[in-house]
């Protein structure tokens, strides 16, 4: 390949799009699986391609068509959407250090597109060095492009598929954000910190904590994980 081929136009879009790909795999199924509950639901196929341009969040999406199904109220809906998008609070605060001399509108830009698999994403190439800013948001423009046109999808298909529990779709979120979260994993203590708020999450969601598990779970594993942290670099020095 010569040097204006590496440096062309279409070349340097697909070096941002490519990092993107892995999540794409696992948003288009996902995605679809949202439009077809959406639709079953009961709602109309704006308001569901609606819920993916403006909330942008899987797993609150999903609650949310379950919730509309099951006919409870507006108020309920929303707090819970809320309660469980929570976690992107400390998703944000993890991602924040290394975004600090970008504008205010470039953060509320990027915090806007910040989903679990795009902080995985980033979160394994951010301290290695940031990528200039338009690589980065085409990042996140192809993550949230591909869950609209899995939404979409999904709402046209909905009619057509009756019942999409045997093809195992809902797995397919959480298969890929473990994958993602494999990048990050660099020795014995991590596995041991994931595989503890891991449990830690089960066992608070059977104590009855209900969404609020993700929160708790991911307070305490942080703060192990940053004490251990700590404790062994302080025998390393």
């Amino acid at each position: 390949m010569s040097g204006s081929d590496k440096h062309s136009p279409v070349t340097v879009v697909c070096s941002a799009v490519a990092p993107a790909v892995p999540i794409v795999i696992g948003y288009l199924p996902i995605g679809l699986t949202y439009g077809v509950l959406a639709q079953k639901a009961g709602l109309s196929s704006l308001n569901a391609v609606m819920m993916s341009l403006l909330v942008y969040a899987g797993s609150s999406q999903l609650v949310a068509a379950g919730l509309f199904a099951a006919g409870a109220p507006a108020p309920s809906i929303v707090l819970t959407t809320f309660v469980v998008n929570l976690r992107h609070m400390l998703l944000s605060a993890a991602i924040a250090p290394f975004l600090k001399h970008w504008r205010k509108r470039e953060l509320a830009a990027f915090a806007y597109q910040l989903t679990d698999e795009t902080f995985a994403l980033h979160a394994a190439r951010f301290p290695s060095g940031v990528p200039p800013k338009w690589h980065v948001f085409t990042v996140n423009a192809t993550a949230q492009a591909s869950w609209l046109m899995g939404t979409g999808l999904g709402v046209a298909l909905g009619q057509m598929m009756a019942n999409i529990e045997p093809f195992g779709l809902d797995y397919v979120l959480p298969a890929m954000f473990i994958a993602l979260i494999m990048l990050q994993i660099e020795g014995a203590a991590d596995v041991a910190v994931a595989l503890f708020t891991g449990a830690l999450s089960v066992a608070l969601l059977m104590l009855g904590t209900g969404q609020w598990n993700v929160i708790i779970a991911t307070f305490i594993g942080a703060t192990v994980g940053m004490v251990l942290k700590l404790w062994t670099n302080n025998r390393s020095s």
